[in-house]
């Protein structure tokens, strides 16, 4: 097994895929840059770095995209998690993205429900930075795109294969010979995507930053779990913590855990070892491994804590 030390990802370390969608190429989500931090992740790139390989039945990722940047609309098989880590963020969902939209602002974190069609765009002022946790070790085995998105993107040079490759006719690439075109989704198939009503999305599946400090002011706030605030079961447990609910005393891990500061500084032991978090930065802690987390400098704090469960990696949605 790897250290801690080599289980630590730096915000500034941090190697983006800038062709890691389909929509690499198509004006308005050109600029978006991917990042695999834990796992295999989500790409149809073979360009994707991967900074931790470890499979532990969910993966870490982020996305980082200028102002007025968006992902296209896509659909899951398993969970899809996100929190912002920076600036402020419009995700919108729908077959034409449509049916609903929220803006999330810095901490704030939403559980997107499976099964149907989602995207994020950043409506800040300046590049920003949403942290991503992905259900399942194949998270890349689950993306389903919306019709006009593979439309867009070929009149823009890029073809998904049957494969989930992409293929880049701006370099020269061609389809193999024995390899399809990837299916666009029929009408009948369409309808298998629900249109979800925002008041049943805010109200089940977000959790916003400034609420989740004052819960966790005095003890771990579970945030999605089975009896937690997101009632879910996507195959990970997420708490927050705060300066009053931090990991004074170690303990031991019985399953992989990740630290990932929301705000402020945060001291991490593992095993003797000593070091210290900030918003960006992730830590990977394996079982049987014995860890402390606390605030390291005065003023605000936050972190998310996410574990492993052996639950599966995403419920698909219904209508609750």
């Amino acid at each position: 097994m790897s250290t801690i030390q080599n289980r630590i990802v730096r915000y500034g370390e941090l190697q983006p895929c800038k062709t890691a969608f389909i929509d690499a190429h198509t004006p308005g989500s050109d600029q978006k840059e991917n990042f695999t931090i834990i796992g295999g992740g989500v790409s149809e790139s073979p360009n994707q770095h991967v900074h931790i390989t470890d499979k532990i039945g969910f993966n870490i990722g982020a996305a980082g995209q200028p102002p007025k940047c968006r992902n296209s609309l896509h659909s899951h098989t398993t969970a899809e998690v996100f929190f912002v880590a920076k600036g402020r963020w419009r995700f919108f969902w729908g077959r034409y993205g449509t049916a609903g939209e929220f803006i999330a602002e810095e901490g704030d974190i939403f559980n997107i429900p499976t099964g149907i069609f989602r995207g994020f765009e950043n409506v800040g002022q300046d590049y920003g930075m949403i942290m991503s946790i992905l259900g399942g070790d194949d998270a890349g085995g689950g993306v389903t795109w919306a019709p006009q998105v593979i439309e867009d993107a070929q009149a823009h040079g890029l073809m998904l294969g049957e494969n989930g490759v992409l293929y880049d006719s701006k370099k020269g690439q061609e389809l193999p010979h024995n390899v399809r075109p990837m299916p666009l989704l029929t009408e009948d198939e369409l309808k298998a995507y629900p249109e979800v009503p925002v008041d049943a999305v805010i109200g089940t599946y977000v959790a916003r930053y400034w609420d989740l400090m004052a819960l966790a002011a005095d003890k771990p706030v579970q945030v999605i779990g089975e009896t937690a605030i997101i009632k879910d079961k996507p195959g990970f447990e997420v708490d927050f913590l705060t300066r009053g609910s931090a990991v004074t005393d170690p303990v031991t891990a019985d399953k992989p855990v990740v630290l990932m500061p929301a705000s402020g500084h945060w001291r991490i032991a593992v095993d003797g070892y000593e070091t210290t978090l900030s918003g960006g930065d992730t830590a990977l802690v394996m079982p049987g491994e014995r860890y402390g987390v606390v605030p390291s400098m005065t003023g605000q704090a936050g972190l998310y804590r996410i574990t492993a469960t052996d639950d599966p990696a995403g419920a698909t949605w219904t209508g609750a």
